[in-house]
């Protein structure tokens, strides 16, 4: 008996110093509670303790044991999974931009500045050189990066699609606060904001199909994603999701992490069609393909959703995958090839001009590739 009582203690100083990291780093966050839970729990979107995608959707899907595919994943190296020299990028001064001008700008990986009817937008904005819980984990590829909490102008709106590291990130959000006038986030991650000191007042947590009216001239719509969240042990206690940003002029829709699903017909035939769609376009791979899409996926998934025009991200700052740094733009400009949509590839910091439908973008990963 005292040796079971003894095998007890140790199980339990072992959990216990396993789960201090959690406890001591406030950038894990804070799983929903309160009034958030009760939030939460009123949801038709979550369902015994957790929140579900639209159709079964299992996150793993490869062949081997998922114990086995982990390991190879942490312990082998994908050649040219980095680029060798820093990536080409514009140091766009965001502040100057002229406001009037309807204008998106590509930050790195899924970090986007948009400027729509007269409004700042940032969305999932990781200014950090890591995407990962502590520093020294997935750090950013090499090279200056330009734009920090400090040189953002007033930002009218932050949208975070979801509560994962490359999407949310906490030295990021609490050095932006004072500059933020809205967020709209899913169901649950607002959550994490309130304990960073974010004020309430200014969150609006959202269910799918839901909207939120920033202005007469333009309305957010939350719409559904195929993925998963969670930043600690527990997975699926904050929703994720999709955007719509409609104004009087223009639709735009940013897919945050998704894998491809029947919920981009049901958009596309809600809205009619859409000007510009930011795609997910990288961290993929056949052992997780339900809730990341591969660039055949997100071609198709344009053409479900009636875009017009697509600008890729999801790529181009860390490495979350076993595929190189630039296959995702090889392997989507052969997949867009004769599709009815505009491609657009600007390098980072590159303007976007939203109502310029003549606007040109090299393929810079060509070059890049070849230094």
């Amino acid at each position: 008996m005292k040796r079971l009582s003894l095998c007890a203690v140790i199980i339990m100083l072992i959990a216990t110093a396993a789960s201090l990291p959690f406890v001591l780093n406030a950038g894990f966050g804070q799983a929903p509670q309160g009034e958030g839970l009760s939030l939460v729990e009123r949801s038709a979107n979550y369902v015994d303790g957790q929140f579900r995608n639209q159709v079964p959707t299992q996150s793993y899907t490869g062949k081997k044991s998922i114990l086995a595919a982990s390991w190879e994943f942490l312990t082998s190296r994908t050649e040219n999974a980095r680029p060798q020299q820093p990536l080409p990028l514009v140091k766009t001064d965001l502040a100057s931009l002229p406001l009037e001008q309807d204008t998106m700008v590509w930050l790195g990986h899924s970090s986007w500045y948009l400027q729509l009817a007269g409004k700042r937008i940032l969305i999932d904005p990781v200014f950090s050189r890591y995407a990962a819980p502590f520093s020294f984990l997935n750090k950013a590829f090499p090279g200056d990066y330009p734009w920090t909490a400090e040189s953002m102008p007033e930002i009218d709106l932050l949208i975070i699609s979801h509560d994962h590291y490359d999407h949310l990130d906490y030295a990021t959000i609490k050095a932006l606060k004072p500059k933020i006038r809205q967020i709209i986030t899913p169901l649950g991650v607002g959550s994490h904001l309130r304990y960073w000191g974010v004020n309430s007042d200014i969150i609006h947590e959202k269910d799918w199909n839901q909207a939120v009216k920033i202005s007469n001239a333009l309305t957010v719509h939350v719409l559904p994603a195929r993925h998963f969240s969670g930043r600690g042990l527990k997975r699926n206690q904050t929703l994720w999701a999709s955007f719509m940003f409609v104004t009087d002029k223009q639709k735009v829709y940013y897919s945050g992490d998704t894998g491809y699903g029947p919920h981009f017909k049901a958009i596309g035939e809600q809205f009619g069609f859409v000007d510009i769609a930011i795609m997910e376009n990288g961290q993929y791979d056949e052992d997780w393909n339900n809730i990341h899409m591969m660039p055949k996926e997100t071609a198709q998934a344009a053409v479900d959703l009636n875009a017009r025009a697509i600008l890729p991200g999801h790529a181009g700052r860390f490495v979350l995958a076993k595929h190189t740094w630039d296959a995702p733009y090889k392997s989507l400009s052969e997949a867009s090839s004769g599709e009815p949509f505009r491609l657009l590839t600007p390098k980072q910091g590159e303007p976007v001009l939203v109502n310029d439908n003549t606007q040109q973008f090299s393929a810079w990963w060509e070059s890049a590739s070849a230094m």
